[in-house]
C-alpha cells in the first residue's frame, strides 16, 4: 500500500486520537455521557491511532488525498 499521510497530518492524528481516548476512558464522566458517546470516542481514537501508524487512509484514497511530501 501507498503511503497517503504525511508527518504532520500524522502527529495530529496521534494525539487527536490520544485526546479522544483519554476523554472517554480517563474523564467519560465529566466530559462525555452516556455508552454510546464512549464507544463512538474510542473507535473513532482507535481509528485515528491505527491510520497514523499504518500511514494509510482508506477514505484519503478513495477521495485521492495525499499529505505526503512529493518525494
Amino acid at each position: 500500500m501507498t503511503h497517503n499521510i504525511g508527518t504532520i497530518d500524522r502527529t495530529l492524528r496521534i494525539v487527536a486520537g490520544l485526546v479522544l481516548l483519554a476523554l472517554a476512558w480517563i474523564a467519560p464522566v465529566a466530559i462525555i455521557h452516556g455508552t454510546a458517546a464512549v464507544a463512538i470516542a474510542t473507535v473513532i481514537g482507535l481509528v485515528l491511532i491505527v491510520t497514523a501508524f499504518l500511514r494509510v487512509c482508506p477514505l484519503y484514497s478513495m477521495l485521492g488525498m495525499n499529505t505526503c511530501a512529493v518525494k
